[in-house]
């Protein structure tokens, strides 16, 4: 069971053993719809009747014995109509919300690829490793790498996937290395560019601190007289896609050095280069707003959702309608 256990599905469709469907016995009493509403109004109490610690699984006797409010089917039919037009509306603001978000995105991307692309064109273009002071794969040299000594000190160890979410600016880490881990890796400055090379390849963000990373991270050290860190991490985000494409593998997609070695970057004046990335950041911190106005918007929603269907069920529709 998922904490989304109740699903109202549309037409057709195979369910496994994994799952029950609930039909009313008599629709002369109990209409279909109105089931099917109440049994998502009950969502949250019948994912507590789950049991088991690795993997829950329902309590069909306790699901069973559940109590469905049964109303005249004239005030049935009216709940399933005020719920419909309610959750109709709501669909349209969440509509909106993501038709907003994919609009800011949208900016960002074309912003983004219009500025790389003059640049391309008009810029000295050098390698990664020439624009660097270090340009290297992480180290984690020990064996097994989940040795329990390695981890727990002040040390952060950034992995991928905190580089991947980090949209560019690398502030948190779900890692650290103590002294020993330390002893078998490399402390990277603050500053460093990291470059995925494994599993979730060309996720790129700026290190905002000291840190250690694995061998599938590669970190630029921008050499401070010829490239900015943000400036570099914005540029790879327009190169994602052909790094990808490098990629390819039968098993699993990787890059690795080599990758880079006679890969050619449009590396303008450091002025320029910084005015890029201030008019990037302010597009992304605009996107960023954006995102999390969506996501608010989505839980509100959830939330009135959940509340009318409890208040359709407690009664308070009907008490509405009398009134």
């Amino acid at each position: 069971m998922s904490e989304e256990c109740v699903r109202y599905v549309p037409g057709k469709f195979f369910l496994n053993d994994s799952g029950l469907s609930v039909t009313a016995r008599d629709p002369g009493t109990l209409l279909q719809h109105y089931l099917d509403k109440f049994l998502l109004s009950k969502q949250q109490e019948i994912y507590s009747l789950g049991r088991g610690a690795a993997q829950r699984n329902l309590n069909v006797s306790a699901f069973k014995v559940l109590a469905v409010p049964i109303f005249s089917l004239d005030e049935q039919e009216r709940i399933v109509s005020i719920l419909d037009q309610a959750f109709a509306a709501l669909d349209r603001a969440r509509a909106h919300a993501e038709a907003n978000l994919a609009d800011a995105q949208a900016l960002f991307d074309s912003v983004l690829v219009a500025t790389i692309d003059d640049l391309v064109l008009q810029s000295e273009m050098m390698t990664l490793a020439s624009a660097a002071k270090d340009f290297s794969r992480g180290r984690s040299r020990h064996r097994p790498r989940n040795a329990p000594a390695l981890y727990g000190g002040r040390y952060p160890f950034i992995q991928t996937g905190d580089i991947r979410k980090s949209e560019g600016s690398i502030r948190e880490f779900s890692q650290t290395y103590s002294e020993a881990g330390l002893a078998q890796s490399k402390l990277w400055p603050a500053g460093t560019v990291c470059i995925t090379i494994a599993a979730n390849i060309a996720e790129t963000g700026v290190m905002e601190f000291e840190g250690c990373f694995p061998d599938s991270v590669i970190g630029m050290v921008p050499d401070p007289g010829v490239a900015d860190p943000y400036y570099v991490e914005y540029m790879l985000r327009y190169f994602a896609e052909e790094l990808k494409q490098k990629g390819k593998g039968a098993a699993q997609d990787n890059i690795n050095l080599g990758t880079f070695e006679s890969a050619l970057f449009p590396f303008p004046s450091l002025e320029e280069q910084r005015a890029v990335a201030e008019k990037l950041d302010g597009i992304a911190a605009y996107t960023k707003q954006a995102r999390q106005h969506y996501e608010q918007a989505v839980d509100d929603i959830a939330a009135l959702r959940q509340s009318l269907l409890q208040q359709a069920f407690s009664g308070q529709l009907s008490e509405l309608h009398h009134d």
